[in-house]
């Protein structure tokens, strides 16, 4: 087993982690800002190292600094977290060349699936369904109008190298498709370094379903279920999610699971990652893409599996085979996660920051929180708005739906502004207690015309 692990993150993610690391026996090495200096992550590890000033490229996204903590705290491995470097290839590379290792996926398997236009074409070599589409990049707007025009409208314009709901735009006709492209184009440079788009045919009103697998270095890969997340905001970021999907048809879903290990295996995929793909109405699957990391919603696989991740993901890290098959891995009850992030509904959920003068959290059987913050905790302009994870679980759905209303009811933040009063509202409202959603809920509910 490992004995040292720095934690290259954040926030909720790096306390989780750090409490893993503990659990398991494992000394753990924060990295934090100038901003974060009292954030609960660095109170809560053995070790605590400052990687630079607020802003992240100055700090967490500042490799050099990184590295050199890697090296100065004599850390065996690195956690990465989600964001940041977890799925960046080239910082998996440089901790293999300092002697360091990364828990997570080989560097093959980062950039097979790191790039869209690679991925779609390893599910397609595995007989998984995809979403009919460009092969690769389009190279500029007049072979963007003749794909668009092959495919058929509505279309989506996607960054190649994308990834948490940003670069992409929905094309309903072709007099819209000029702009739209230019704009996409600006926020994939500006978020991912790469203006590469692709197009891909727009999947109606459907469900946003991931499957979690989990593999080794001896060539064991196992697939933990299903999470459903459509309950997504307007930039396609994902705000409540549940598992299992308890709408989705028994074939369907070992026809999923099966997809989502054929895909990971056929890279020569290790440790935790995610399978995402797209569900319509007639419930046909289609692959999206494959996260190579630890997931925000990972907890509500834990709690109906009782399988924790983060130890998988250290085990394998340190060489350890995985004990569990297929057969091993039981669905009981329902999970929810509910994103609790500092952003005011009243003012089109821009972002708040200050000092959280009142911090009260909600408890009972059945729930569990995952949070960086705590009354006197100052929230940064620098970074994330997710505050806290409030995750619930219940015998079925009904009871996980009522445990997360009474949750969020007694949850209190106050000093800044929070999306607690709206994920109030959302989850008391008859679509999704009736669990007839897709991913386009949450505009209409914000409209009034959801039903």
């Amino acid at each position: 087993m490992l004995s040292k692990v720095l934690i290259a993150n954040r926030g909720e993610i790096a306390c989780r982690v750090i409490r893993g690391c503990r659990e398991k026996g494992i000394k753990s090495v924060a990295i934090f800002s100038e901003a974060d200096r009292e954030s609960l992550h660095v109170k809560l590890a053995d070790e605590a190292i400052c990687v630079g000033a607020g802003a992240n490229t100055d700090s967490y996204l500042n490799l050099a600094n990184v590295l050199m903590a890697c090296q100065i705290s004599g850390a065996e491995a690195v956690h990465p977290g989600y964001g940041y470097f977890s799925e960046r290839a080239n910082f998996a590379v440089a901790l293999e060349s300092l002697g360091i290792k990364f828990v997570g996926p080989p560097t093959r398997a980062i950039e097979a699936m790191g790039d869209k236009a690679s991925a779609k074409k390893a599910a397609i070599a595995v007989g998984c369904p995809v979403v009919p589409g460009s092969d690769g990049a389009v190279p500029n707007e007049t072979d963007a109008l003749i794909v668009a025009e092959e495919i058929g409208y509505p279309v989506l314009l996607k960054a190649v190298a994308g990834g948490g709901g940003r670069g992409i735009r929905r094309v309903d006709a072709p007099d819209e498709l000029a702009g739209l492209w230019k704009t996409a184009q600006a926020e994939a440079q500006a978020s991912f370094g790469s203006d590469e788009i692709l197009i891909e045919k727009c999947v109606v009103a459907p469900r946003h379903v991931e499957i979690q697998v989990i593999g080794d270095s001896f060539g064991n890969m196992i697939h933990l279920g299903e999470r459903e997340c459509s309950i997504q905001n307007l930039r396609h970021q994902k705000i409540v999610e549940e598992a299992p999907y308890s709408g989705l048809p028994e074939d369907v879903r070992k026809a999923m699971g099966v997809s989502a290990v054929k895909v990971a295996s056929s890279v020569g995929y290790q440790n935790a990652g995610t399978v995402e793909f797209l569900v319509d109405s007639d419930f046909n699957y289609y692959f999206l893409e494959m996260n190579t990391r630890l997931q925000v919603e990972h907890p509500i696989t834990e709690e109906v599996t009782g399988i924790d991740l983060v130890h998988l993901m250290l085990e394998i890290a340190s060489g350890m085979p995985l004990m569990l098959t297929q057969d091993d891995v039981r669905i009981r009850g329902h999970a929810i996660e509910a994103r609790i992030t500092a952003q005011d509904p009243e003012r089109d959920f821009a972002p708040s920051t200050g000092c959280i003068q009142g911090w009260r959290v909600p408890g009972g059987r059945g729930v569990r929180m995952e949070t960086h913050c705590y009354a006197g905790f100052s929230v940064s302009p620098y970074y994330d708005p997710l505050l806290a994870k409030l995750i619930v679980r219940g015998d079925d759905r009904t009871e996980a739906v009522a445990k997360l209303q009474v949750a969020l009811r007694e949850f209190e933040v106050s000093g800044i502004s929070t999306n607690i009063p709206f994920l109030r509202r959302l989850v008391e409202s008859e679509g999704y207690i009736s669990g007839e959603f897709d991913t386009g809920y949450v505009p209409k509910f914000l409209s009034g015309d959801e039903q």
